[in-house]
């Protein structure tokens, strides 16, 4: 596979994860489906860019709780991305926090049925 199509298809995981995750959280909504692009698009680039800078500064923070303080910084680049992206909304940390874990979950999942 090309790397534009490996791209494509992470996107629309990604998306397909964020939109599964809108029906179970009550607290997670997309105005539309081009808010639902964008944010998986955005998503995609904070994991990348973001979340590895956000690990290295809470490394101490990180080790202290055994791992789970990457919970958190899953949840807060989630939430970056509902700040920046207008039509996506999660109601509370909580929400952001649980939904994380979902689409961490289920796009490995389906990743691992793709790939």
């Amino acid at each position: 596979m090309s790397n534009l199509t490996l791209f494509l298809v992470q996107w629309g995981l990604t998306s397909l994860s964020l939109w599964v995750a809108s029906y179970i959280f009550s607290g997670l909504r997309f105005a539309d489906g081009g808010s639902l692009l964008i944010a998986a698009l955005l998503l995609g680039f904070a994991n990348a860019i973001v979340k590895p800078l956000l690990i290295l500064f809470t490394l101490p923070l990180t080790v202290i709780t055994m791992g789970l303080f990457l919970l958190v910084i899953n949840a807060l680049v989630l939430m970056l991305v509902s700040a920046l992206v207008s039509g996506f909304t999660i109601s509370s940390f909580w929400t952001a926090l649980f939904a994380s874990i979902f689409i961490s979950l289920f796009s490995l999942f389906i990743s691992g049925l793709v790939f």
